[in-house]
């Protein structure tokens, strides 16, 4: 087996992380929680910019919720920050602002869940243990040719079979090195559609290579796969002396605690959706900026006005521009680059 090769790949090829070049125990913790759901690039670039703001467990637990969710913004999955905080409370209360080292005391930790323990336990502290995200999970799967269905049964299988040492039945020292490098390959090698198995350091003794179809495990059964809903919405920029009208998201709501600039539902296919108030124009703006949040994908249309239109679109508030460009939401600041390029 050669993960000693693995884990000498990952290092030469990215040891440049952020998050791997100035470790701490909390980078490793913040660092994580942003992975989850956020691309490595987007990480790369937020992860010293939060960590300077909120440099420890306690500057966390203490910071208000708006501050907080100011500096998770663009990251997405705004939870994932209020999570953060709930942590940092109870570590405070509990650990003096420390982690504990026990992996079952970790997993008792309000707004850490599983995977984030054993990231926490695994990569952090370097013990025994597999941070078993999406990565970890495909490339265990076809190294070792368990053909599963993707998600958490798969996932407490392979825990399972790592305690039963049916998996990863070594003696290592860097428990560290190995869990980052799945995760590496994972990401850019064997990846969820396409496998390069011609780069793979594993592939001389890795089950799924030498079948047909490689990709072919861990699968997403038809049931499962979900197609994003289309959302269109008209948002509106109006400036008056050097302010914009925007207004402050309510709690309940996406980005709560962020600004946005007017914005309105054009045209929904869920009828749940209550983020904003609908309303019918007759010249839908060609303008249009493509995001997306949760299950949906939104063409958001963008409207210049003047002042004087302003009144019938409601009532909003006026926010200098400078201070505009740090509390709008990432969708309203794309907005307004968009018409002012």
């Amino acid at each position: 087996m050669s993960f000693n090769k693995l884990i000498s790949w990952s290092e030469k090829k990215f040891s440049h992380l952020p998050w791997r070049v100035n470790r701490s125990l909390y980078r490793t913790w913040i660092s994580e929680v942003m992975l989850q759901q956020t691309t490595v690039y987007t990480v790369k670039s937020r992860l010293d910019e939060f960590c300077k703001k909120f440099p420890n467990i306690k500057s966390l637990a203490e910071a208000t919720e708006d501050d907080l969710l100011m500096a998770w913004k663009g990251l997405g999955y705004y939870s994932r920050a209020k999570n953060l905080k709930k942590a940092a409370i109870y570590l405070v209360e509990n650990f003096s602002g420390e982690f504990p080292d026990s992996i079952e005391e970790l997993k008792l930790i309000p707004g850490i869940g599983p995977y984030t323990a054993s990231a926490i336990f695994s990569i952090g502290q370097n013990k025994k243990a597999l941070a078993v995200d999406a990565n970890l999970e495909r490339v265990l799967c076809r190294y070792y040719g368990i053909k599963s269905e993707k998600g958490d049964k798969l996932k407490k299988n392979i825990h399972q079979k790592f305690k039963d040492k049916e998996i990863l039945p070594i003696k290592i020292n860097n428990w560290r090195g190995l869990n980052e490098a799945f995760m590496d390959l994972g990401r850019e090698v064997c990846q969820s559609r396409s496998a390069f198995c011609e780069l793979c350091p594993l592939s001389v003794d890795c089950v799924a290579k030498s079948w047909e179809e490689p990709t072919s495990t861990p699968y997403v059964s038809e049931k499962k796969k979900i197609a994003k809903e289309e959302l269109s919405l008209l948002r509106v920029i109006c400036e008056k002396e050097g302010k914009i009208f925007c207004y402050k998201k309510p709690k309940g709501t996406w980005l709560a605690g962020q600004y946005e600039i007017p914005t309105f539902v054009l045209n929904k296919k869920d009828e749940k959706i209550n983020q904003y108030p609908f309303l019918t124009i007759q010249n839908i703006p060609n303008v249009i900026i493509k995001t997306g949040i949760t299950k949906y994908k939104i063409s958001n249309h963008v409207l210049r006005i003047k002042e004087s239109l302003m009144s019938e679109f409601g009532d909003f508030e006026l926010l200098d521009k400078d201070i505009a460009l740090k509390k709008l939401s990432s969708a309203s600041l794309k907005c307004l680059k968009v018409l002012d390029s």
